[in-house]
């Protein structure tokens, strides 16, 4: 499989990239994880879009929030791998990429995010940790943390 990584701002997203990131984001977001909540909440014009595709399938995304938007320090939202891609592991290349775009883009090696609790684990690996008790945002636990 080819896999390729694109980064753009929203206004530069095709109409089809753009259908493709919210078909992603609402089957996970909202079908997968049974949760209805407004996904689209206003802050995807504010923010950048990473996302690694192929054969025209968005297999993992997230959006790189500046700061000001969510929080005083940039940000790492909507964090997403598509069901039948996970076991590519393809969500570890999307945070070291998100990453980097923020340590380069912002020149800062500070990000906080509201973080699934079930996905704690997951983001110590890159240098996060919790920094506030678990909270319930759209029903499912979550925590803020910062790294």
């Amino acid at each position: 499989m080819d896999i390729t990584w694109h980064f753009k701002e929203f206004d530069d997203l095709t109409s089809k990239e753009l259908y493709e990131i919210f078909h992603l984001r609402v089957m996970v977001f909202m079908i997968e994880q049974d949760c209805l909540y407004n996904e689209i909440d206003g802050k995807d014009p504010k923010c950048s879009h990473l996302w690694c595709e192929a054969d025209g399938k968005i297999l993992a995304y997230c959006r790189i929030v500046p700061p000001g938007v969510s929080y005083e320090k940039p940000s790492i939202g909507r964090v997403v791998s598509h069901p039948e891609f996970r076991h590519f592991k393809l969500g570890h290349q999307l945070m070291r990429h998100a990453i980097q775009i923020i340590e380069n883009h912002y020149h800062t090696t500070e990000i906080k995010i509201s973080a699934q609790s079930y996905l704690k684990n997951f983001y110590e690996k890159y240098g996060f940790h919790q920094t506030s008790d678990e909270y319930l945002e759209d029903d499912l636990p979550h925590m803020e943390m910062l790294r």
